[in-house]
Parts: C-alpha cells; structure tokens; sequence
C-alpha cells in the first residue's frame, strides 16, 4: 500500500457507509501547513461541525471501542465545566522487540500515574493528542488549535486551563494503538515530545504566572511539577548527571558521590516506573539503559525547544508499521535495499560511548572500585555503541 493509495481507500470506506445511512464526510487537504494543528483547524471550519457539541480525535492507528463514545461523552454532557475526556493507550505490538517493551513500560507509567495524578489532583494534564473528545466550546473560547509550537495538544490543554474549563483522564477506558518499532521513526518522536514542550514552557509561563482563573496551587503545580521538573529537569538531569558527571568521578578520586545519589534513589525511582507495566519488570536494567542513551537526543531537543533554535518547529510524521499488514511489509523490507550505514549511525552517541567505555576501563584499572561503578559504565556505554550503530528495534 502507498500513501498515494491510502486516502483513496478511505474515501471508499466512508463512501460505503454514507450508502448505509450513516451521517460520514470525507476530508482532506492539500497543503501541511499548521502540521496538525493546522489540520485540526482547518476541519473546525466546516458547516457540519457548527451542529455539533463534541470533536473525538484519533490517529490514523488507533482503534476505538465501538463504546467509547457512549464511555466519554457523558461526562461531558453532566459536567458543563469539563473541556476534555481523554483515554489510555493500549499498544497492539508491544511485544514486537525490545524497543517497543521498554517504550510501553515509560508510557505505562505516563498514563497510569502522570495523567491519572493531574486528573485527580488538579483536573489538569497534558492532552495526548488523541483518543479524546473535546467540547466544541471550549476549544473555541480558548483560541482553537494553535501552530506556534509542535505540540499542539498540549498548547490547547493549558490554555482551555487557564480560561477555568477542566480535564478528565479515565484510566480504564483503553484505546489500541501502535507504537515505533523504527529507531529513527522513535527518535523522530522523542524530539517532537521533547522541543515542543519546553518551546511552549518558554512561550506560556509569563500567560501561567498571569492568569487569573486559576488557584495559586495549579499555577504551581503547572509550572514547576508538569513543565519545569518533567519536561525540563527531568531530561537535563538524566544525560549531565548519568552519563557525564558521575562517569567523570573516576577521572578525580577526591570527588565521592553518595550511594543514595548514585544508586539508591534512582532503584527507587526506578520501580515507580515499574508500577505502570509490572509484567516489564524484568526488564528494568534494559530500560535504565535505553533510557540514559536516548537522554542526549532529548536534552539536545530541549535546547533547541528552550532557546528556540535549529530544529524547534520541525514536525515529521512517526512511522508505523501497521499492525494489520505487518507480515505483508516485512515481507517487502527483506526485498528493498538496506538502509546505507551513515543514515543509521548517529556520532554524538558514538562519542559519548566512547568517553563511557573509556571512564569504565579506567575505573578498573585506577579506581577505588568501592562502588563498582564500572559495571555501570561498561553497560551504558555497549547501550550507547548500541544506539549510536541503530542497532534496537525493527
């Protein structure tokens, strides 16, 4: 199937059930303008949406219940205060390779504590850009869909916050979708999941700090919890501290860290992760790993979204396989030419393998070796050779 081929497909799907009764219209448009943010927009301009109270939205993978309209929107009809009812996801080919287990386990826990805390807390979270409905009122009040960065969910959710409407998130009400099982189509997404929201942290704190319907305590909880320790400390803390500064002890021997700092918190930090998929629990090590290797794409993502530079408005679509023809294009992967070795390779993580595995050996041979850093070290850095060759996922 190529991508020329699949809005015809669509067209003839949604042309078949109009045939039937049902009330369907096809769209498209001819341009990217906006990325989706301008696709959202431009689909709110139609005739027909003006008789409606309530938009669902869904990415091209993902497979609503055929009750999830019934599941969301009473909420929605009950509490007038309410903008948004946003779902979990459940991933159909989570058990495809390694990389598609350790992205459920990080998801796992985005959901399971992340997005339920904010809704039970504060009634405010990051809209997922999908499998929600929004009330069609709220999302004009608060502006409508906004292209000034790539993370046009999350923009929509803090500005219809900060104008008093409210968010819901429902734990149980699953929603299949698919996750990357591509490296690049992953790293892709990570630097749209990262640049976007500390570009918007730089764009909407002064409007947080200023607004006026919202209590001292969800200002707080917005700007220091939700942006500031998660979206921004989070990342720089993972790459400066993990891969930079506590490889560098070795090189000093005055320099002692804590065993809390350097293994202790972090197991505990660790299992709460655990807590969104257990049955992943085995897997933990692999997770830290890959975690700490794809710490320098997000902080580099980071800087770009924070100082707005380079790559900071980028959006590119993430590539999935699709679960339903999955043995039909790996079939059609075998056939096509590999992918040329420079376009797999990323240096910057080569490097830093290098410097990790160079700290590790020197930590064997020179070190005090009280905390066996070095096993640390030699792990993290076969992680990074691994991710730097594009040696993980399918």
């Amino acid at each position: 199937m190529t991508p020329q081929t699949q809005p015809e497909l669509v067209r003839q799907e949604c042309e078949r059930w109009s045939r039937e009764g049902v009330n369907i219209t096809f769209e498209i448009r001819d341009n990217r303008n906006g990325y989706k943010a301008g696709a959202l927009r431009e689909g709110m301009k139609h005739s027909y949406v003006k008789q409606c109270d309530y938009i669902a939205i869904f990415d091209a993978d993902f497979q609503p219940d055929p009750d999830f309209l019934h599941r969301t929107v009473p909420f929605l009809i009950h509490n007038p205060n309410l903008a948004l009812v946003q779902g979990r996801w459940e991933f159909v080919n989570a058990d495809q390779c390694m990389m598609t287990r350790l992205q459920e386990m990080s998801l796992g826990y985005h959901f399971t504590v992340e997005q339920q805390v904010g809704s039970s807390t504060f009634a405010f979270f990051g809209f997922n850009g999908t499998a929600g409905v929004w009330r069609i009122s709220a999302l004009n009040e608060s502006g409508g869909w906004n292209d000034q960065t790539t993370v046009e969910d999350m923009d929509i959710a803090v500005r219809a916050t900060l104008r008093g409407w409210k968010l819901l998130y429902i734990d149980d009400l699953k929603v299949k979708s698919e996750l990357p099982c591509s490296f690049n189509a992953l790293r892709s997404q990570q630097h749209r999941w990262t640049c976007g929201p500390a570009n918007l942290f730089r764009k909407m704190a002064g409007e947080i700090i200023r607004s006026e319907n919202v209590s001292l305590g969800k200002k707080l909880y917005m700007l220091y919890s939700f942006f500031f320790m998660r979206k921004v400390v989070a990342h720089i803390l993972t790459f400066c501290f993990y891969c930079v500064i506590l490889p560098a002890t070795v090189l000093f021997p005055e320099v002692t860290v804590p065993k809390w700092a350097a293994f202790y918190l972090p197991a505990l930090i660790t299992l709460f992760i655990a807590v969104g998929k257990p049955r992943s629990i085995y897997l933990l090590v692999f997770w830290v790993l890959f975690e700490n290797a794809m710490s320098m794409l997000r902080t580099k993502a980071l800087v770009m979204g924070l100082f707005e530079t380079g790559r900071v408005q980028e959006w590119v679509v993430t590539e999935k396989l699709g679960d339903g023809l999955k043995t039909k294009l790996i079939a059609q992967v075998h056939n096509e030419p590999h992918v040329r070795f420079r376009d797999r390779v990323h240096v910057l993580e080569l490097v830093l393998g290098a410097y990790l595995l160079f700290c590790g050996c020197y930590d064997i041979i020179y070190g005090k070796n009280t905390l066996y850093l070095y096993v640390y070290l030699l792990l993290q850095s076969t992680a990074f050779f691994v991710v730097g060759f594009g040696f993980v996922g399918k």
